[in-house]
C-alpha cells in the first residue's frame, strides 16, 4: 500500500487552514484534482461528515471525516470501490503559521491492485501538488 509524506509550513493561523482542508465543498477553489463537491450530512462539520466529489482521473465518490480533531487533525476516507486508504492532515501553530504533517495512502482494491506498483510515484506527485495549491489558495 503505497504511502506518501510531506510537510510544509503555510502563512496562515492554523483555524484558518483547518477549515480550508475539512470544508471539502471549496476543494474545487484549490485542488487540481477536485471537480465538484458536495457535503451530503446535515449540520456543522466534523468526525463523521460526508462528501461526494467528482476527482478527476476517477469515478465520482464519496468520502468521510475520519480521526477529527478539531485544528489538530483530520483523515478524509474515500468510500469507494477502486481506492482505499486516506489523506491524513496534522496541523500545528508555527509562530502564528500553520504547518501541515501529510500522509496520503492510497490502496487499489479489486482488479486495480494490478496498477499498485505505479502508485508510489503518482501518490507522491498528487500529494506534492495538492499541498503547493493549498499553500497558494490560502497564501494569495
Amino acid at each position: 500500500m503505497p504511502t506518501a509524506t510531506l510537510t510544509q509550513t503555510i502563512n496562515r493561523p492554523v483555524a484558518d487552514v483547518f477549515a480550508t482542508v475539512t470544508d471539502v465543498t471549496n476543494f474545487p477553489d484549490w485542488n487540481p484534482t477536485t471537480v465538484t463537491a458536495e457535503k451530503l450530512t446535515e449540520g456543522p462539520i466534523g468526525e463523521g461528515t460526508r462528501y461526494r466529489m467528482a476527482i478527476r482521473g476517477f469515478r465520482e465518490q464519496e468520502l468521510e471525516l475520519q480521526d477529527f480533531e478539531d485544528q489538530r487533525q483530520v483523515r478524509l476516507v474515500p468510500f469507494s470501490r477502486m481506492v482505499g486508504g486516506g489523506h491524513l492532515f496534522q496541523f500545528s501553530n508555527d509562530q502564528g503559521r500553520t504547518r501541515i504533517d501529510h500522509e496520503l495512502v492510497m490502496e487499489l482494491k479489486g482488479v486495480y491492485r494490478v496498477m499498485t506498483p505505479f502508485l508510489g510515484p503518482l501518490s507522491r506527485k498528487n500529494l506534492s501538488e495538492t499541498a503547493a495549491a493549498l499553500k497558494r489558495y490560502l497564501e494569495d
